[in-house]
């Protein structure tokens, strides 16, 4: 199982705000989360989501679409 670890959550939202990245995406089977780090600026991001499965969550521009999470609870054990 692949498992989301400190890097996921610290280090590469740091490291990817930090090259102007738009958009980072954690799905987090861990924690039955999935979490959206958008706006990069001074080598942060300035805008976070967090949402549980089964919630619906809105990627920004420039990926731009919502993304239905309820199909993630089949991967969770």
């Amino acid at each position: 199982m692949v498992r989301a670890d400190r890097r996921d959550r610290g280090g590469k939202p740091v490291a990817y705000a930090q090259a102007g990245i738009p958009v980072y995406l954690l799905i987090d089977r861990e924690r039955c989360e999935v979490t959206v780090h958008s706006e990069p600026a001074g080598g942060r991001y300035r805008t976070t989501v967090i949402r549980a499965y089964g919630n619906d969550v809105e990627l920004p521009a420039p990926v731009g679409f919502t993304l239905p999470t309820e199909i993630l609870k089949n991967y969770v054990r």
